[in-house]
């Protein structure tokens, strides 16, 4: 569309801009963006709409997060920003689900009935709807171009134009050598994993290794002051961050900046936008801790580090998924909807497997590396099943609201199983996602 700088709108919130060389983008999976533009008044916007509705009076998330309070208060504010609502156009992208299609995706049908609320309101208020692209199977990018007041949607995943050829499979000798040669996590993040599993241990003495570690250290406090963290203040040295949150939330936030240092952010590959894979697996992390304490069947510092982990196995296939993409989005495309078959196809070998490896080379305990091996398959977990069936509830959620952040395709058909192991319905699972804070979600 052009290029310029994107400004991502996260989930449950939106962003208003006046003439200028931005780009506002939303990437939706069962989320419905809204863009609005008023040409004349040279005004327009992008509203990333979450659910329907909230399930009840107290719901703790902004009004933003949901389609029948957050559309109006983005309408009203651009109208107090000068634009006028005969001349607002309007863009609607989003509300996919994910095929193959099971009976508790029509249930929930939380994209449709996004949809539903949204053209129900943009109507009652008089607003032309330019351009809809809803429902699908994939996940879409919607975007505003400031300077011209375009909009476009595009699928996240763009079929190469090249038609799908012959890929040769990389070798057992080149996996081996790939996991050998592949940079390790750093010790203080092992070390923060196995003080997240006791009750005493001496936090001033790992304080004292991060603060020797000028990178890492950097990267702690660029996180103790993000939205998600949500501090009383500022934080600029470790010692003011333990005062402030505590050694178990100061203890998760290092294992995350330590595996953000060992992952690779180009994009391409697994990652569909910079840092995707990152995003991606601390979305998993956090929904896997707000599960965690929701069920309380697990530990909720485990349940993050199991969550954080569950995708390493894509540091080591990303290279080759990288030379296969034509191929890989194909079959994506076109295929049974089943992403780690694909993969097993295509690189002869999946993202799980692989993982499992790394764990072993890592010493990690046998539930985490469990977790690793069969997150894609929760029920031939032996270990500690629950612990795999709320990583791969995770992983589906965050797969379904944060879309666009790296090539995954969830196989829903495994969902139905996983609530019912985890003694979840699917009234369970609307409180679940109204309980994770989809907004503070990007970013650090």
């Amino acid at each position: 569309m052009n290029s310029l700088a994107p400004e991502y709108v996260g989930a449950g919130s939106y962003a208003i801009t006046r003439s200028d060389q931005k780009t506002l983008v939303a990437l939706l999976g069962t989320c419905v963006g809204v863009c609005l533009v008023d040409r004349t008044a040279g005004i327009g916007g992008i509203i990333h709409l979450l659910l329907p509705a909230p399930t009840g009076p107290t719901s703790p998330w902004p009004p933003a997060t949901y389609a029948a309070t957050g559309l109006p208060l983005f309408i009203d504010e651009l109208i107090n920003h000068t634009a006028v609502a005969e001349r607002l156009e309007a863009t609607v992208a989003g509300g996919a689900l994910f095929a193959p299609v099971s009976r508790l995706d029509l249930d929930l049908d939380i994209g449709g009935r996004t949809t539903e609320v949204v053209n129900g309101i943009l109507a009652r208020r008089g607003i032309r709807v330019v351009k809809s692209e809803t429902g699908g199977f994939f996940g879409s990018r919607l975007s505003l171009n400031a300077a011209t007041w375009d909009t476009e949607i595009r699928p996240t995943i763009v079929p190469s134009q090249a038609k799908p050829g012959q890929y040769q499979q990389p070798t057992a000798e080149e996996i081996d050598r790939a996991i050998a040669r592949t940079k390790p996590i750093p010790q203080v993040a092992l070390r923060i994993m196995r003080l997240l599993r006791q009750e005493n241990y001496n936090f001033a003495e790992l304080a004292e290794e991060v603060i020797l570690d000028q990178v890492l250290g950097a990267k702690v406090l660029r996180l103790c002051n993000s939205p998600v963290i949500g501090a009383r203040a500022p934080i600029d040295s470790i010692e003011k961050a333990l005062l402030l949150l505590g050694d178990s939330l100061l203890l998760e936030i290092l294992v995350t900046a330590s595996f953000d240092l060992f992952l690779s952010h180009d994009v391409g590959g697994y990652s569909l936008m910079r840092g995707g894979m990152y995003q991606h697996s601390l979305g998993v992390a956090r929904t896997a801790k707000v599960i965690a304490k929701y069920l309380g069947l697990v530990d909720e510092g485990t349940a993050y580090t199991a969550g954080l982990l569950h995708d390493i196995g894509k540091v080591i296939l990303d290279h080759y998924l990288h030379d296969s993409l034509p191929l890989f989005y194909h079959d994506i495309l076109h295929g049974d909807g089943d992403f780690v078959k694909t993969e097993q196809s295509i690189l002869g070998v999946d993202h799980q497997q692989i993982g499992a490896r790394l764990a072993a080379n890592w010493n990690l305990p046998a539930t985490l590396t469990e977790v690793v091996a069969m997150h894609h398959c929760p029920d031939q977990a032996t270990l500690n099943p629950d612990l795999v069936h709320l990583v791969h509830l995770a992983d589906v959620l965050t797969t379904w609201i944060m879309a666009g952040l790296e090539l995954e395709k969830i196989n829903t058909e495994t969902l139905t199983k996983c609530l019912a192991s985890l003694n979840l319905t699917p009234k369970h699972l609307q409180v679940i996602i109204n309980m994770v804070p989809w907004n503070k979600m990007t970013g650090p």
